[in-house]
């Protein structure tokens, strides 16, 4: 008898499944999905929406990670992140000290593997053609695994790297466009360490170059593999900015655009556009979004201060539909908030329809 494929196997006990994963699932396929978790200590959950063709979120399920929560903000970008191909879902538990995949399925998600980060509290996940990294704020280290295709992640041997030293206060891990380096922002130190992936996808040793601005935090990467990065200057008012740089091919980066201050307060996420000719940034402290313009090169310009209003104190945001809407999470009133991006870059706020998620919710991901 010919072998089902391990996705349509797992499909099949979801369905027989369903009824014990608490989910109303929609009738009719979605365009799309967005993604919290809680990060609550007793159990952490993703909690999944599906989006309309207008924005709109609807409550689709909730889905138990298997393992454990710190029940506060984790204070970091990408602790929820999806596969580029968007057939899978990697959550921190930063409670418990591990990692967890979820095989996204037409009718939910399926947890197919919880495995330990090689540290204390991951706080940030990131993924490129099957290699994913997780860095650890308790630990101060990086950590690499290889996603098999029963959804199972074994360890890469020799991926595991410290950062800058230790209380470095990572933000974020992330991949840049190639897959070839691995970027991490350190808060506490004011430096970006950047590390090369070898042959196997092992990290390299990191090397540690100061950010052109206090308290680097959330950043993306454009079209052009140009590196974007926000910047809350210790939640100073009116102090926030967004940096730029290019990685060279052994990992150095070099500024091309030097704080660029949107007069807001605690920028500390941020996303790029599909197109890559704008940059969004959440800030905490002022409830609000900035945007600026990206030139070719790299360089930027502020284009609206207060691109938007959010719900209150940001705390991550996520692009769906191909770049078309944005969403942001609201840490203090547990609401995702949802504006459309128009063709010139502006933002115009739609209702979402979610609020009274759990304080100390976490990550958002979309698609």
């Amino acid at each position: 008898m010919r072998t089902k494929s391990v996705r349509n196997v797992v499909f099949s006990f979801l369905a027989a499944a369903a009824l014990t994963v608490s989910a109303a699932y929609p009738q009719s396929s979605p365009a799309g999905m967005v993604y919290t978790m809680t990060n609550a200590v007793s159990a952490n959950q993703v909690v999944a929406y599906a989006r309309a063709a207008n924005g709109a979120l609807t409550w689709t399920g909730s889905f138990a990670t298997g393992g454990m929560g710190t029940g506060a903000e984790l204070g970091s970008e990408g602790g929820l992140t999806l596969s580029h191909d968007g057939q899978w879902l990697f959550a921190v538990n930063a409670g418990s000290n591990d990692l967890s995949v979820f095989s996204v399925m037409p009718a939910g998600l399926l947890l197919t593997d919880t495995v330990a980060t090689g540290g204390a509290t991951p706080v940030s996940v990131t993924s490129h053609s099957g290699l994913v990294y997780v860095v650890n704020s308790g630990s101060d280290n990086i950590a690499g695994f290889r996603l098999q295709p029963n959804g199972k992640l074994t360890p890469v041997p020799g991926s595991m790297q410290t950062l800058s030293g230790t209380g470095v206060g990572p933000a974020q891990i992330g991949f840049d466009r190639d897959g070839g380096l691995l970027v991490v922002t350190e808060k506490a130190t004011n430096l970006i360490t950047t590390f090369r992936t070898g042959a196997g996808g092992a990290a390299m040793p990191g090397q540690s170059m100061p950010s052109s601005g206090m308290t680097p935090y959330g950043f993306a990467f454009s079209l052009r593999n140009q590196l974007f990065v926000s910047e809350a200057f210790g939640g100073g008012a009116n102090a926030s900015a967004v940096s730029s740089y290019r990685p060279d091919l052994s990992g150095t980066l070099h500024l091309i655009a030097g704080s660029v201050k949107d007069n807001q307060t605690a920028a500390c996420w941020t996303v790029t556009d599909g197109g890559g000719r704008f940059a969004y940034v959440a800030n905490t402290g002022s409830n609000s979004l900035s945007s600026y313009l990206v030139e070719f090169d790299g360089q930027l310009a502020l284009f609206q201060s207060q691109a938007a209003q959010t719900g209150a104190g940001p705390i991550d945001m996520a692009l769906s539909g191909g770049g078309r809407f944005l969403y942001t999470l609201g840490g203090a009133d547990g609401s995702i908030t949802g504006n459309r991006v128009l063709a010139d870059g502006r933002l115009r706020p739609f209702t979402a329809g979610v609020s009274g998620l759990p304080a100390g919710t976490s990550g958002l991901a979309a698609w």
